[in-house]
């Protein structure tokens, strides 16, 4: 089951690697990952692999957004097939 992981924010230190360590806590394996600045803005899209992950999809959103809020950032978590029908042209 892959979901994709979106971050947006203010550039700061350490981003990458709090929102990294969470998702290698759990066993959820980063399958794709793109990042840019924009005027000051980090943004962030990860693919990830929660197959093996020793949490459920919920639990894991919860807490990239409790971690978001502790950085200031916004992150999102949405399964891989909602993300596809909603981008589909």
């Amino acid at each position: 089951m892959n979901a994709i992981i979106t971050v947006v924010g203010t550039d700061q230190v350490g981003i990458i690697a709090k929102v990294s360590a969470f998702l290698s806590s759990h066993g959820i394996n980063i399958v794709d990952i793109s990042q840019t600045i924009l005027s000051g803005n980090f943004v962030m899209m990860m693919m990830a692999d929660l197959a093996k992950s020793d949490i459920a999809m919920d639990v894991c959103k919860k807490g990239l957004a409790d971690l978001g809020d502790e950085l200031g950032i916004s992150v999102s978590v949405m399964h891989e097939r909602v993300f596809s029908a909603m981008h589909r042209i």
